[in-house]
């Protein structure tokens, strides 16, 4: 047998590329865990989620925004709030996370190797540091868990200061007094929105006539009339022509004519898998042409069986979430180690001004499956939850099947949307119904209390089950003489 250096090579260290390694080092397995970062963590730690939602939390205090609906508009924590006040809590929280990761990784004897790494056979990959050296490994599998880069097209004219992309928009000098965001993803909105709450004037831009599709529409209507009430200028619906920078400001056209100014452009529409400096001619792997890599969902191995791929970098959903469970079971399989599979429901969260969550089918999904279905709504101000927090908008919505009673789908949107939203997921994956949410006691007050007044809502338009009609005097005949009549039908039905 070929004795290779590591079981396990492991090219990447975001959410997937982590789990994968220690889950390999607790299996007592050689591991190696290459980085083109000197610093563990990936996208993720460093440019993508841990920094976007630390940035949230500190716009939120800093701006007073939840205690508005008490104090007024007007009310701030801080009064003049600078980039440098954004950025101290952001560096504190990622150098925390950085030594939890390393931390980890030394309790579960995971090497590190820093720099770039590229196939140089089916086995062998060489590793280019900073320092210029050059280094070769071999391992018996590998895990590409590289992840994406943001997308920059040539008509924008990236400058890193005030035509920024989203790595970089982290990294400003000082907060601008009005900000255009060109894509209404998921970056672009949770950017848009948070920026809004510092009472930056703020331009989303999007091309197409809608946004975020995967969330339910009533959500997005919810959401959308919410950001303009709070300040962001939608425009969607039209393609950018060109974006100039003109010194003093920056300046968007319109394919429908109008034009959009503003101190500073952040550019966030798409990203692309990390894939072309890994030489995967090599291995005879093929990316699409957003750089991403086809694997089998439910192992993550590749067309080349010894090569497995997780995170970002497959695509869809491209969620930390669901890139840590990935890793692990990748890491299982390639190992040869059962293990439990995935759960077919997880949740999105969107960590915009304010949070979206969504967990199931949204009730266009019921809609193109022909499902009969009930809907159940609450709004947050219902709950007295709500009201000790000075919430003025947030709504929760369920979707049951009306032939089996069982939760289809929940969104949410509103303060905490991204915690509640596990309860819907608990329910989903345990095939509950909405009787679970008439039948159990929430505490009060709490904002889940919102999940029994939509449970409400939908049950009390939904037929009441035999099994729960309360019977009169005479109604329930002895079950043997039940038996003998089902057997006669039987019987009647056989001749």
């Amino acid at each position: 047998m070929t004795e290779f250096d590591y079981d396990l090579i492991i090219i990447g260290s975001g959410p997937s590329g982590r789990t994968a390694a220690i889950q390999a080092g607790k299996l007592n397995r050689r591991v190696l865990v290459i980085d083109r970062k000197d610093r563990l963590g990936g996208v993720s730690v460093h440019t993508g989620t841990v920094p976007s939602k630390t940035l949230r939390e500190t716009v939120l205090n800093l701006s007073g925004w939840r205690e508005r609906s008490f104090y007024g508009r007007a009310y701030r924590v801080k009064d003049q709030i600078q980039a440098e006040d954004l950025k101290a809590r952001l560096h504190m929280t990622l150098d925390h996370e950085v030594d939890v990761l390393e931390h980890q990784f030394n309790r579960n004897h995971v090497e590190v190797l820093p720099g770039l790494a590229r196939f140089v056979g089916p086995n062998e990959v060489e590793v280019a540091t900073e320092a210029g050296d050059t280094t070769r490994v071999t391992g018996e599998k590998f895990l590409i868990a590289t992840g994406t880069r943001t997308y920059r097209p040539d008509y924008v004219p990236f400058n890193g200061k005030t035509v920024v992309d989203g790595d970089e928009f982290l990294e400003m000098e000082e907060i601008p007094r009005s900000l255009v965001v060109v894509g209404a993803g998921v970056i672009g909105v949770e950017y848009a929105t948070m920026f809004s709450a510092l009472d930056v004037r703020v331009t989303l831009v999007e091309p197409r006539d809608t946004f975020l599709d995967f969330i339910d529409s009533t959500l997005i209507q919810d959401f959308t009339h919410q950001i303009r009430e709070n300040g962001v200028d939608l425009r969607l619906g039209s393609a950018i022509i060109s974006i100039e920078d003109e010194g003093t400001h920056i300046e968007v056209s319109l394919e429908n004519g109008r034009h959009v100014r503003g101190d500073m452009l952040l550019f966030a529409a798409g990203r692309m898998g990390n894939t072309e400096a890994l030489n995967l001619d090599a291995v005879g792997l093929e990316t699409d042409h957003r750089g991403r890599l086809s694997v089998d969902r439910k192992s993550y191995q590749t067309p080349v069986p010894h090569i497995y791929a997780t995170g970002d970098v497959i695509g869809h959903p491209s969620l930390a979430s669901t890139s840590l469970q990935q890793g692990r079971v990748a890491a299982c399989h390639a190992l040869e180690t059962p293990t439990l599979p995935e759960s077919p429901w997880f949740p999105y969260g969107i960590y915009s001004v304010p949070e979206m969550s969504t967990c199931g089918m949204s009730e266009e999904e019921l809609q193109e499956r022909g499902i009969p279905y009930e809907i159940g709504i609450a709004r947050f101000r219902e709950t007295s939850r709500g009201h000790i927090m000075g919430l003025e908008h947030g709504m929760l919505k369920m979707l049951f099947s009306l032939k089996t009673r069982r939760v289809l789908g929940v969104q949410i949107v509103g303060e905490g949307a991204t915690e509640l939203i596990h309860i819907a997921q608990a329910v989903l994956n345990l095939k509950g119904t909405v009787d679970y949410f008439v039948q159990n006691t929430f505490n009060y007050p709490t904002l889940a209390e919102a999940y029994k007044i939509a449970g409400l809502d939908a049950f009390n338009r939904m037929p009441i089950p035999d099994e729960f009609k309360v019977k009169k005097p005479g109604e329930e005949k002895p079950k043997a003489a039940t038996k003998a009549k089902v057997a006669a039908k039987s019987t009647k039905a056989a001749e």
